[in-house]
């Protein structure tokens, strides 16, 4: 009798395993919502977003490294980092889809996905939004064409439609004009559907557009070089060119800068006088309940501290350094985002006499939102980490072989400096 091979239980299983276990919880849970609506969750008519729009605007955030890389590559003609631009397309196109399956689960019917294609409203910017994410989706598709021509199965089994895959690639550099339109008006858009909101005074200004848009390209950007670094220390799959990462790691550094100067003068700026709601939620905001949030999360770990370790060349030099500073910086865009959307919720004002003008609301999440977030974020793992073993969506030198021939060089970046 011939013996039985015993099944070898390897780290790449164990964590394969993890997500999916994570992923058929969030199914179940999404699938329940499905079923019995909304009550299930902690979400109210005060408080109508909560922990899955947070989820959406940071998948968002995070992917805005696709299109700054991309018209850093296609437009500029900084070609040298065309390895790093692929991988911010693969991790773009990851994340709206993130965005999607939350959106699936917050807007109650989405059978009807489509009315906004077909039923156009031009004064509404959450359809803007919706059509700047449609749009912007099918771009990244196309851009990623050439990555999941990479797949092995499919250059073997289909290899004229992995040549016709490929081809896409000629056509970068129109995608990328199109995608920065698209993308720019997208995260400027998101945060102006919070400052035309009158009847919530902590967002109604205008300056949110500008702090989405730069937030955004620092978190994408960070999270590119990140994961590419984290890659390359976890599998041989993963090729990176360490002075390339170097290089974006020190341009990060100056973006924290001109953010934290945006995020500290839009706090300023609300202290000038009283405002009912607007006071009260910047007290919140700052001294109450998401005052370790802001000051810690936000300023402090989010911009501060690694504003400093990216400047100093001997920081940021240091691998260990620098991928701290960088996982900060993302943690940073997400603790941004989750005080943004819910300080403006919990304070809520009355027009009827005899009410008090200002009053507060609470908001913490259910274990099925919990549940189904924590799914769609073991999704994007997982895509990610296929993406790294099979596609060779980190791979710099392979990447920078396929496209070097095609843009005249120019000067990249400015040469990191710093003390």
């Amino acid at each position: 009798m011939k013996k039985i091979a015993k099944l070898k239980l390897t780290p790449w299983m164990a964590w394969v395993g993890l997500l999916v276990t994570v992923i058929a919880a969030g199914v179940a849970a999404g699938l329940m919502v499905f079923v019995k609506g909304l009550s299930l969750t902690n979400l109210t008519d005060m408080v109508p977003w909560g922990l899955w729009i947070t989820i959406d605007l940071s998948s968002i955030a995070i992917s805005a490294g696709a299109f700054s890389l991309c018209a850093a590559v296609y437009l500029l003609g900084l070609k040298r980092y065309q390895p790093l631009a692929r991988t911010a397309t693969f991790i773009g196109l990851i994340g709206y889809t993130m965005a999607l399956l939350t959106l699936l689960m917050d807007i109650g019917r989405p059978d009807r996905f489509w009315h906004a294609v077909v039923y156009w409203n031009r004064h509404s910017l959450l359809w803007e939004v919706t059509m700047c994410v449609t749009l912007y989706l099918a771009v990244l598709a196309l851009e990623a064409m050439p990555i999941f021509a990479q797949f092995e199965w499919l250059r073997t089994r289909l290899p004229r439609l992995a040549a016709r895959m490929e081809r896409v690639h000629h056509y970068a550099p129109y995608l990328a004009i199109v995608g920065l339109g698209l993308s720019m008006l997208h995260q400027s858009s998101l945060g102006a559907v919070y400052g035309v909101l009158k009847s919530r005074p902590l967002w109604y200004r205008p300056d949110i557009s500008i702090l989405f848009i730069v937030s955004a390209v620092a978190g994408g950007m960070a999270l590119t070089v990140f994961a590419s670094m984290l890659s390359a220390r976890i599998t041989r799959r993963a090729n990176i060119d360490d002075g390339l990462l170097e290089r974006v790691a020190y341009f990060i550094g100056w973006i924290l800068v001109g953010y934290l100067y945006f995020r500290f003068w839009d706090a300023l700026s609300m202290t000038y006088t009283y405002e009912p709601g607007r006071t009260e939620g910047l007290r919140m905001l700052t001294s109450g309940p998401f005052a370790f949030n802001f000051w810690i999360g936000e300023m402090l770990l989010g911009a501060v501290v690694p504003i400093l370790l990216l400047l100093r060349r001997r920081t940021r030099q240091v691998p260990f350094w620098r991928m701290l500073a960088l996982l900060l910086v993302v943690g940073g865009v997400v603790a941004y985002r989750w005080d943004t959307n819910l300080s403006g919720q919990l304070i809520v004002l009355s027009y009827l006499p005899g009410e008090p003008a200002v009053a507060y609301t609470h908001y913490v999440p259910s274990l099925i939102e919990f549940a189904s977030g924590a799914g769609v974020v073991a999704y994007g793992l997982l895509a990610f980490s296929l993406g790294v073993r099979y596609l060779g969506v980190v791979n710099h030198e392979a990447a920078a072989e396929e496209h070097f021939e095609e843009m005249p060089a120019r000067e990249a970046l400015p040469a990191p400096t710093g003390d």
